[in-house]
């Protein structure tokens, strides 16, 4: 039986025992951990609240695909509450800025855009979330709502959400240290952050269904980006649910 590209990967990037020997890592040569568009307008985001909020138990148990949604605005303090849950900088350790979810060798090769449609105060566009400053970057003011959901496998959720969270991948991040193992690490980093932005939706009384059915390269020219040292991943769109 052929095997395909799948079944290829899987085996090629496994770790044997017995062949498994230390990466000289060339620290001269490691990509930056943070992407920057520094001629982009910047637009301050609230504090996220760190204490408090809904029992863990409840929200786990609350938890579920919500794919309608009422045409109401979103908080722009809980779009930060949303950002910061996902992906946002909890404390400083051995010089690593440690994050919310978890990522192999604390590399973060994830980025956060947004596609915004009804965010309150802000401008209908495509924004990418500044982790370190906790703010965004506007990249493109305007309706983005049908080639959002036309690059979504045409689902009406990517069209009515009030925001689509859209994550991408900058593999260098992740290979300068993992090689041909890394692209695993960078989709279960992207599995991690999705279910963190889950359970803040739930913890805000929101809905939010994830996205992996997608036209790659449409999602990548919406984002301005190569599609191959930077890729889109994942998709998760967000709303008040009907």
């Amino acid at each position: 039986m052929t095997q395909g590209i799948g079944e290829c990967f899987q085996k090629e990037t496994k770790y044997y025992r017995e062949k498994l020997s230390g990466i000289a890592l060339d620290w001269g040569k490691k990509p930056e951990t943070y992407k920057q568009y520094l001629q982009a307008p910047k637009i301050p985001l609230t504090p996220p609240k760190q204490q408090g909020g809904a029992p863990l138990w409840e929200i786990l148990n609350r938890r579920q695909s919500i794919r309608s949604f009422r045409d109401e605005f979103l908080k722009k303090e809980h779009l930060s509450q949303l950002l910061w849950a996902s992906q946002g900088i909890t404390r400083v350790q051995m010089e690593y800025e440690l994050r919310t979810a978890p990522s192999a060798g604390a590399l973060y090769p994830v980025e956060t855009y947004l596609a915004v449609h009804n965010v309150e105060t802000l401008s209908p566009g495509i924004y990418h979330y500044s982790i370190r400053t906790h703010e965004l970057e506007q990249l493109h003011e305007g309706d983005f709502r049908l080639s959002t959901k036309r690059a979504a496998l045409d689902q009406d959720m990517a069209y009515t959400a009030n925001v689509i969270f859209i994550w991408t991948a900058l593999f260098a991040r992740s290979k300068w240290k993992y090689q041909q193992r890394a692209y695993r690490y960078v989709y279960l980093d992207a599995g991690h952050i999705a279910e963190n932005l889950a359970l803040a939706a739930v913890a805000l009384d929101l809905g939010t269904c994830q996205i992996a059915a997608l036209y790659d390269d449409e999602v990548n020219d919406l984002l301005g980006i190569d599609g191959e040292q930077e890729s889109v991943l994942y998709m998760s769109v967000i709303g008040h649910p009907l």
